[in-house]
């Protein structure tokens, strides 16, 4: 346990010194980078994005600013509600998709959640920009503090993923 404790704090450590401005290029892949994580939650980030979504929920950085996701945390109702948007984080991103994915860690196990396509009302036929669980044990899971979680999002056939942090 000792361990797996010294790992969260060297990796909460690289991703706080990876937000300053004197940051090297990055030569990881993009889908594994969140330069996002840790700014501001209600207004611009320093790249002139908003940090919170247009439905008020926590946005995650897909790519390299290729697309956002917006996560809505509900947690008198148990529900989780994601928004894909598009990389201004404004429009959404309706996909063929009829799920994306949650993939915890906490405790020392690991768990998976699905959340299902439930399409809004400009989304095209066969598309969904927005996906939904009702799992209380997700909702739940997403507020312990030893928790880390990754959304799995496969847009125009390139897998996605994006750090939750615990801003939600």
């Amino acid at each position: 346990m000792k361990l797996f404790a010294t790992i969260l704090l060297l990796v909460a450590t690289i991703s706080f010194v990876g937000c300053g401005p004197s940051e090297a290029p990055n030569a990881s892949s993009p889908a594994d980078h969140d330069e996002h994580a840790g700014h501001d939650e209600h207004g611009p980030d320093e790249h002139g994005h908003p940090s919170e979504g247009p439905h008020h929920g926590s946005l995650l950085e897909l790519g390299n600013e290729e697309y956002h996701a917006e996560l809505v945390h509900d947690e008198a109702a148990g529900t989780v509600i994601v928004y894909l948007l598009d990389s201004s984080a404004k429009t959404s991103v309706p996909i063929e998709a009829t799920k994306i994915l949650v993939n915890l860690t906490h405790d020392g196990s690991a768990e998976q959640f699905e959340l299902v396509a439930s399409p809004q009302s400009t989304d095209p036929s066969g598309k969904s920009s927005q996906f939904v669980s009702t799992d209380v044990e997700l909702a739940e899971d997403l507020d312990l503090e030893d928790v880390e979680a990754k959304l799995v999002a496969t847009i125009d056939g390139k897998q996605y993923r994006g750090d939750i942090g615990h801003d939600h």
